[in-house]
């Protein structure tokens, strides 16, 4: 078996798609648009399936807000510098709601964002070279 994407949905989706691939630096790698159904659906990643886990983001026609619920934890994004990462992310209008330092209990860097929909992503350092 392998991880083949994460779904999140989005209240506009142009806008999500600005901040994953301007702030975040993913790549738009497919859309498609279902008007009998009403949704769009937009893919997005730093490569392809099946290499690579990417990002669905669902635009349900209509729809510009959902409540986030108790469940939904964070997406995990490894950078090899936290805090440079940050630096770029705020400096591309990304909000970082936990600067760059060492996990609670560990030594693992981390920091997190969120996206324009309130949905939070980790920052993990990690060396990609390893």
């Amino acid at each position: 078996m392998r991880l083949l994407h994460t779904m999140l949905r989005v209240g506009h989706l142009q806008r999500s798609i600005d901040f994953y691939t301007q702030v975040l630096g993913m790549s738009l790698l497919r859309q498609r648009d279902n008007p009998e159904y009403q949704y769009t659906l937009a893919f997005l990643g730093y490569g392809s399936n099946p290499e690579h886990a990417e990002l669905e983001l669902t635009y349900n026609y209509g729809v510009d807000h959902y409540e986030m619920g108790t469940a939904y934890g964070h997406i995990a994004l490894a950078v090899p510098d936290v805090a440079e990462a940050c630096l770029k992310i705020k400096a591309a209008g990304g909000q970082v709601t936990r600067e760059a330092g060492p996990v609670k209990g560990g030594n693992t860097v981390i920091a997190f964002v969120q996206d324009p929909d309130g949905y939070k992503i980790e920052l993990i350092e990690r060396r990609f070279d390893q």
